[in-house]
């Protein structure tokens, strides 16, 4: 229902002058909660109880903990779809950016003459939208998706999810060229969550337009036998240049205490997709349940812990 409201919202222009003074009262009064009674809130309505962050033990536990109090100065750059470029340049190297084709702060400049021939995604750099993908620019309402995106520019995800590092994120519009493979699909992508510097498992989302599925894998590649927020899908063969993925998000995860790399796969090549430090904002269940205890034993926080007053 949520995303149906929010749907109707972005994408209508009825949706927009309905809803929209709606929205600025309820970002107003989210804005007066506190960060930590906000996020219990949200912690006892996502997950049928209550948020110990006296003593964090499930990973969706450890991940509120690390909302609340981790304060690391990189986190706002590596969140940033457009920042996190130089970042990646520097730590893994330039030749697995996706190329970059504009980026702008004026949603007027998202227009077909300042566009490639070739496919591209829009989107932005301070939240968790998604993107505007583009096969055809001439088939494309030009007009309404740049209102589109100067609604999303206006929005802070800070506030609804408490997540730190996105709270002061200029927010500008990037274009990247659209990765497809041979077949001209979008090439699958993979999730890889280190917790301390290491690969703990990787996440495989199936049908996401469709009917979404997802898998989770150990390092070895072996199937975890459990559900998290969705329904399992078949399953997925190890790709060939998985080894050199597992390296790359390693040599990124020695900044980070959680992280997950995203990496796109086609053929042998891999390309970056971005970082994320709260998955699921910290409230996406598990199926049994003791995997989420089984997997939070793994994240070591108490680093953090000791720089709380």
């Amino acid at each position: 229902m949520k995303q149906q409201i929010r749907h109707f919202y972005l994408n209508t222009r009825l949706g927009y002058y309905v809803l929209h003074p709606f929205f600025v009262l309820y970002e107003q009064w989210l804005q007066l909660i506190p960060d930590k009674a906000l996020v219990k809130r949200k912690f006892r309505s996502n997950m049928g109880r209550e948020l110990d962050l006296e003593n964090p033990c499930t990973l969706n536990e450890k991940i509120n903990f690390l909302k609340i109090y981790e304060r690391h100065s990189l986190l706002p750059i590596a969140a940033d779809k457009y920042k996190v470029r130089d970042y990646i340049q520097k730590t893994i190297g330039e030749e697995y950016l996706i190329p970059l084709v504009l980026h702008t702060k004026n949603p007027e400049e998202i227009s077909p003459e300042n566009l490639p021939d070739y496919p591209v995604i829009i989107k932005t750099n301070h939240n968790s939208s998604g993107g505007i993908i583009v096969k055809d620019k001439s088939s494309i309402d030009w007009k309404t998706k740049r209102k589109l995106l100067a609604k999303l520019l206006r929005e802070n995800h800070y506030y609804s999810t408490r997540e730190w590092q996105y709270k002061d994120i200029e927010p500008r519009i990037v274009v990247e060229k659209l990765l497809t493979d041979s077949k001209g699909n979008i090439p699958d992508d993979y999730k890889l969550h280190c917790f301390n510097g290491k690969l703990v498992f990787t996440q495989v989302d199936l049908d996401r337009h469709t009917d979404h599925k997802r898998n989770l894998y150990d390092v070895e590649w072996n199937r975890i036998p459990c559900k998290w927020i969705y329904e399992n899908g078949e399953d997925v063969p190890k790709p060939s240049n998985y080894p050199k993925m597992k390296e790359l998000a390693e040599k990124i995860a020695q900044d980070f205490t959680y992280v997950r790399v995203d990496f796109y796969s086609i053929g042998a090549s891999i390309f970056f997709g971005e970082l994320t430090f709260h998955s699921d904002s910290g409230f996406g269940r598990f199926t049994p349940e003791s995997f989420d205890l089984k997997l939070g034993e793994m994240l070591n926080v108490e680093h953090v812990r000791t720089t709380i007053n």
